[in-house]
């Protein structure tokens, strides 16, 4: 088994070196790896070595996914068995092809979809519905644990969230509105639990998947550091003690969806989580997620989600077309002309050396 975290170093190279595939893949498999510690989990060596086979191009993602089960049926028929390993390979190579894929319906048979995809052949009852109530001790809680959905009304509460999801319009609304309305949208349907086992896994693959719908080039390296922290804000997000004053709340979920969109930098510390946090001044807090926990700047921009996601990538691409923002983002060159004149009224943005050999140039701070 490899250290914790030098498997991040290794990978982080492929982003140095600046090639846009090679880079996009590693941000995959870096998201595949790191999602294994919410439950524990480490990856192996050989998982490492055949990553980078695929970010370097030698071998495909599906061929990758063979060696991997391949190597551990080897394994089993020699008599070494490493169960928590071998889960932690197969699903790692599972979750970076997912997220190597440009197609996502928005749905619950999607989510079920993709949690029989992860764990088929390593979890009993992959992508199938739980047909009995569940608890888990948690640490963050002390050992208490959430209130599950029950079995017999996941369907129907499944349905209803998604439901309304659907019908609920972002436009308009702030950045950080629109970042606490995600924040309680995952925290709901996680809340609902559908499966026996692997929920978070699956939860955090399905909405890196929506979260890329809105156009967002999502920074994947947010989930591979911070996968513990995830589930624990999901925990937090759905935990009420009312005789020891203790309410759900979503603001740990939001810091770190603002890390994850907008590229903050709040100290997304477990610790901070914890139902018995004590501050560096040995002041003990239960609910509050303030300043000292945070120590990241809140974002001040009077722009919608739609209107980020354009400033962030002109940000990157100075010299991008109106027409090729519309094909990135996926919406009609009309539309992506108004938001730009948007912007510019706004300053936020403006066009130097005119429109045929012009660029961009983004006029405030997204950090």
């Amino acid at each position: 088994m490899r250290e914790d975290m030098n498997w991040k170093f290794e990978l982080e190279e492929y982003i140095k070196q600046g090639e846009p595939e090679k880079a996009e893949k590693s941000e995959a498999w870096q998201t595949a790896i790191g999602l294994q510690a919410v439950d524990g989990l480490r990856t192996s060596e050989y998982l490492l070595e055949t990553a980078k086979a695929h970010i370097e191009g030698k071998i495909s993602i599906d061929a990758a996914q063979k060696r991997i089960q391949s190597y551990y049926e080897e394994r089993e028929k020699r008599g070494e068995i490493e169960d928590e390993a071998r889960e932690a390979d197969v699903v790692s190579s599972r979750i970076a092809a997912i997220l190597g894929e440009k197609t996502f319906q928005f749905s619950p048979a999607e989510w079920q979809e993709i949690h029989r995809r992860l764990f088929d052949g390593v979890l009993d009852g992959a992508g199938k519905i739980r047909p009995y109530n569940i608890t888990k001790k948690e640490w963050v809680l002390k050992g208490d644990t959430v209130l599950y959905a029950s079995y017999e009304s996941i369907r129907a509460t499944l349905d209803y969230d998604f439901n309304r999801e659907k019908q609920f319009s972002y436009k308009g609304l702030s950045i950080l509105e629109s970042v606490k309305h995600i924040a309680e949208f995952t925290s709901g349907i996680w809340q609902i639990h559908p499966f026996c086992e692997g929920n978070t896994r699956a939860t955090a693959v399905f909405i890196i998947k929506y979260l890329k719908t809105f156009g967002f080039q999502v920074n994947n390296e947010v989930f591979a550091a911070n996968s513990w922290y995830f589930r624990n804000a999901l925990v937090r997000a759905n935990y009420n003690n009312l005789r020891n004053g203790v309410y759900a709340t979503t603001i740990y979920l939001e810091l770190f969806f603002e890390n994850l969109l907008l590229d903050k930098h709040h100290d997304l510390k477990n610790r901070y989580l914890h139902l018995e946090y004590h501050s560096d001044t040995g002041e003990k807090t239960v609910q509050s997620a303030g300043e000292d926990i945070s120590k990241g700047k809140k974002c001040t921009l009077n722009c919608t989600l739609d209107e980020l996601v354009l400033l962030k990538i002109i940000k990157q691409e100075p010299t991008i077309t109106q027409k090729e923002l519309a094909l990135k983002v996926g919406k009609s060159e009309r539309t992506i002309k108004k938001r730009t004149i948007e912007l510019q009224e706004k300053g936020y943005i403006r066009r130097l050396n005119g429109k045929r050999n012009g660029r961009w140039e983004v006029l405030c701070e997204l950090m």
